[in-house]
């Protein structure tokens, strides 16, 4: 952390900023911890007689004090808990006007909600941290890997005349004189952008109004959003499904190993392809373990969460769910010669479905027939259908959420444990 000023080679003491996490006093040693943006804290080892002014800066400062120092590497790194700096100064920028509602230092464990209404204060603290730092790199890792393979970034509206998955989940809003929606996925907006792109995507916001109180559902989450043009059928699209994920976790495998080691995460090398399932096959399987499933319906979670557990047994921890049922799927979906089974397929990981996709249709005449056969107007869909008649090719993608990967990766208990600021059926603050 020292740096060299620029041709003049004289070295600089590096200055740090954080906030005061942990106090303690060792004898006449006097042990401060400082939450940075680092997720390992910085950790000063003040001795009253050798530092006096510095500790007379730091022993009567509460915990939350923020404050920055200058100083360099220890020489000895003794601290387990921390990266050992000596400090030559120390600033005091701002002092907590009140106690802090939640241990930052982890010494007390908070119960999920209490996490969820302090998360932005609870971010301090080195576990709290870990997650959000990985989940930044889960999203530096997509875009690197989509921009090496021929993907351009795109921004779609969040404010929607229609749905892509029909009504029942949308959050209505009130447009000037109309009334519009929240989107609930970039799709339509995504494929119609294959018309002049061969390959896009997306990170955005999903908005859902799911009336679900479940470890596994949000009603605003995020989601990595791809479309790929000119493909030759839906294993194209499953095959850069499973090599997004590969990438997404060997980078954070790599690149986040304190944090993982703070999150006590063994985060194994993913190598693909992943087992492909067919849904009947899926549904003979659920069947033979005693599991009722219908053959015409998406499966549920209890079952989806069976499957997993089953497959895990076959040391299949991910897999594809392949060939969904027409009347299980959105209209978009390319229907097989049978029209009975579709190109839709499921992405699954530890029983947690954390991608879904497929190959669209992108015949018009296929799509305007589709509509009507899911009860949809084709009027309502006219600005997505022009899309499809001035040379539409082949194409297929996947929307990837966020929030379900991270849980599935770090082993978390609850999808909320995995975003800021969570917005589910019950909560709107912070």
């Amino acid at each position: 952390m020292i740096k060299r000023g620029l041709n003049t080679g004289v070295l600089a003491l590096a200055k740090l900023c954080g906030w005061i996490i942990r106090k303690a006093r060792v004898g006449k040693v006097l042990i401060v911890e400082v939450c940075g943006n680092n997720s390992k804290p910085y950790v000063l080892a003040l001795k009253e007689d050798r530092d006096r002014e510095l500790y007379a800066v730091a022993e009567p400062l509460d915990i939350g004090s923020a404050i920055c120092f200058e100083g360099e590497l220890a020489s000895e790194q003794r601290s387990k808990r921390g990266i050992e700096y000596v400090a030559t100064r120390i600033e005091v920028y701002a002092k907590p006007i009140e106690h802090l509602p939640v241990d930052i230092a982890g010494k007390v464990p908070a119960l999920l909600e209490t996490r969820i209404k302090y998360r932005w204060l609870l971010a301090r603290n080195p576990v709290e941290k870990a997650i959000f730092k990985i989940r930044t790199g889960v999203l530096k890792a997509a875009r690197e890997y989509l921009e090496k393979n021929g993907f351009v970034e795109v921004q779609t509206p969040k404010i929607v005349a229609a749905g892509a998955e029909g009504g029942a989940t949308l959050f209505k809003v009130q447009y000037f004189e109309r009334e519009a929606y929240l989107s609930q996925s970039p799709q339509l907006y995504k494929q119609m952008l294959i018309s002049s792109f061969e390959r896009v995507y997306e990170i955005t916001p999903y908005f859902r109004a799911e009336k679900f109180n479940t470890t596994r559902h949000l009603n605003e989450s995020w989601g990595i959003d791809i479309e790929q043009g000119f493909i030759n059928g839906v294993e194209d699209v499953m095959q850069t499904a499973e090599n997004l994920v590969s990438y997404i976790v060997d980078f954070v495998r790599i690149n986040y190993k304190d944090e993982l080691e703070i999150l006590g995460v063994n985060l194994p090398k993913l190598t693909p392809p992943f087992r492909r399932l067919k849904f009947t096959e899926a549904v003979d399987i659920l069947r033979s373990e005693g599991i009722e499933v219908s053959e015409v319906e998406d499966l549920s979670d209890a079952a989806e969460k069976k499957l997993g557990e089953i497959m895990a047994e076959k040391k299949h921890d991910l897999y594809f769910i392949v060939g969904f049922p027409w009347t299980s799927t959105a209209f978009y979906y390319m229907r097989e010669e049978d029209k009975v089974y579709t190109r839709k397929f499921d992405f699954d990981y530890k029983g947690l479905e954390i991608a879904s996709g497929g190959q669209r249709e992108h015949r018009y005449d296929k799509l305007v027939e589709a509509l009507r056969e899911k009860g949809l107007n084709p009027a309502d869909f006219e600005f997505y259908l022009e899309a499809f008649k001035y040379g539409m090719p082949p194409h297929g993608g996947f929307g990837l959420g966020v929030e379900r990967l991270i849980m599935k990766m770090l082993n978390l208990e609850n999808i909320r444990e995995a975003i800021m600021f969570v917005r589910d059926r019950t909560r709107i603050t912070p």
